[in-house]
């Protein structure tokens, strides 16, 4: 029997004391919140860490779960031959404790946006979806699942 293939990932949805959202522009994706893929061996917490220090720059305190979504379509890779294994990500709030905006080998710009003003700015829907629970959270944990391709659909939307 062969193992289940599955990225884990991370995102932070990092929000400074004047209500403005970290932004970061990816090569591939547009302008998406900072996160990427838990390394082996890595928790999930260092990860979220490390990932937005890599993308941004900026040091941040992980401070709450907000969402688990499972991409469960598979696709192709940007090189339209490697199939994109499933995907489990799960979105934490966070807040900024340091560091200097800063670019990356994966992102070509980073700011800070005003959160009514971050939906201007990202168009994956994924990315503008998973913000929008971000800004509708009451505290319950949302978890979703979709497919990003070939269209984007919502197979699942509840809370937990």
């Amino acid at each position: 029997m062969a193992m289940p293939t599955h990225i884990v990932a991370v995102g932070g949805i990092v929000e400074d004391e004047q209500g403005n959202i970290l932004l970061v522009k990816t090569h591939h994706g547009g302008w998406v919140f900072p996160g990427g893929q838990v390394e082996v061996g890595e928790n999930l917490m260092d990860a979220l860490i490390r990932e937005i220090k890599e993308e941004s720059g900026i040091d941040v305190a992980v401070s709450k779960l907000i969402g688990v979504y499972s991409n469960t379509g598979i696709h192709k890779f940007y090189d339209g031959v490697t199939n994109v294994p499933t995907k489990l990500m799960l979105d934490y709030i966070c807040k900024p404790v340091g560091g200097e905006l800063a670019i990356s080998d994966e992102t070509s710009d980073s700011r800070w946006v005003a959160k009514e003003k971050v939906l201007n700015l990202v168009s994956a829907p994924a990315i503008r979806t998973r913000y929008k629970a971000y800004l509708e959270f009451n505290g319950e944990i949302n978890y979703m699942d979709y497919v990003t391709h070939p269209t984007f659909e919502i197979k699942l939307n509840r809370t937990v």
